[in-house]
């Protein structure tokens, strides 16, 4: 996922000479293609998040169309305040990409891992939030940032996980649900992002559930989340952040008020890591690994 984020960076870049890449001093690996090709569109801004996106914000005010990178605990998180008022309250067509959300920087610690990213980000006023699942997602995701023209979060979770579509998505609207899988409507219907759909995927193969994604967050299709319960006996919602402010939240605010359904909320409990570990441990740890996914769903299945 994260070679497809740069391939249609890159191809941007190529298209636009107005695209730039600010990186706070991380992914070079990653940007090898982009320096090579687009050397006058690159800037590395040091381990200075903050003064990064103002920056950007001052960039694009006179015409640029900055792409700011970084890791999720620091973009957003560190950088929560030059968002709101450098670039949000503005509307600013600033694209900020954070890398690593969730527990993928799993053994550098709680400064490294990024769970609460999707609520700082919903409650800034017109910054639009992305996830993308897979790599089709990712470059359609990239798509829709530019083309917004406007304010952008965009979240990048582990890039490991596989496809969940069978090949490219085309446009991404905004605030759409990708209806990956369709099941019984007798049945709870799953509703996930980033890196959780492929787990939902795996889920519902067995049980016979219908499968959306969610690759926007915000904004978030009220009428498409309205459907999903309509056509379900219940909906759970699966992600790699915690269960405040998420896509659980988001979920459970719509079919509070347009389509009342019983909703369980599978993601990161209101505590912090007891230990570092891999990647695989600190879901499991906090009951998002496949065994534990599959034991709530059940259990949820059978008291619907």
């Amino acid at each position: 996922m994260r070679d497809a984020f740069s391939s249609a960076l890159v191809r941007l870049a190529l298209a636009d000479p107005r695209v730039l890449l600010l990186t706070g001093d991380h992914g070079y690996s990653l940007f090898d293609e982009f320096r090579k090709r687009c050397p006058g569109q690159y800037i590395n801004a040091g381990i200075a998040e903050q003064n990064m996106v103002g920056m950007a914000a001052g960039l694009a005010r006179v015409g640029f169309r900055p792409f700011v990178y970084g890791l999720a605990a620091f973009v957003p998180i560190r950088t929560v305040e030059q968002i709101k008022l450098d670039v949000a309250h503005d509307g600013l067509p600033v694209v900020l990409l954070g890398d690593g959300a969730g527990f993928v920087y799993s053994h550098l610690g709680t400064s490294h891992q990024s769970t609460e990213d999707i609520a700082c980000t919903r409650a800034i006023p017109s910054l639009e939030v992305l996830s993308p699942a897979d790599r089709f997602e990712m470059t359609a995701s990239v798509d829709r940032a530019y083309e917004a023209n406007g304010p952008v979060y965009l979240r990048m979770g582990k890039s490991d996980r596989g496809d969940v579509h069978a090949g490219p998505i085309g446009t991404l609207s905004p605030g759409r649900l990708l209806q990956i899988r369709v099941g019984r409507a007798d049945r709870p219907g799953l509703i996930a992002t980033g890196s959780m759909v492929c787990t939902a995927v795996e889920v519902a193969a067995k049980r016979e559930l219908s499968v959306w994604s969610a690759p926007s967050l915000k904004p978030l299709s009220a009428d498409d989340v309205s459907a999903a319960a309509s056509g379900s006996s219940g909906l759970i919602t699966l992600e790699e952040h915690s269960v405040l402010g998420g896509l659980g939240a988001a979920i459970t605010e719509i079919t509070s008020e347009r389509q009342p359904v019983r909703v369980l909320r599978i993601g990161v409990p209101d505590r912090f890591s007891e230990r570092c570990g891999t990647h695989g441990y600190l879901l499991q740890e906090h009951g998002l690994d496949r065994a534990a996914v599959e034991r709530r769903v059940d259990e949820f299945t059978a008291s619907i």
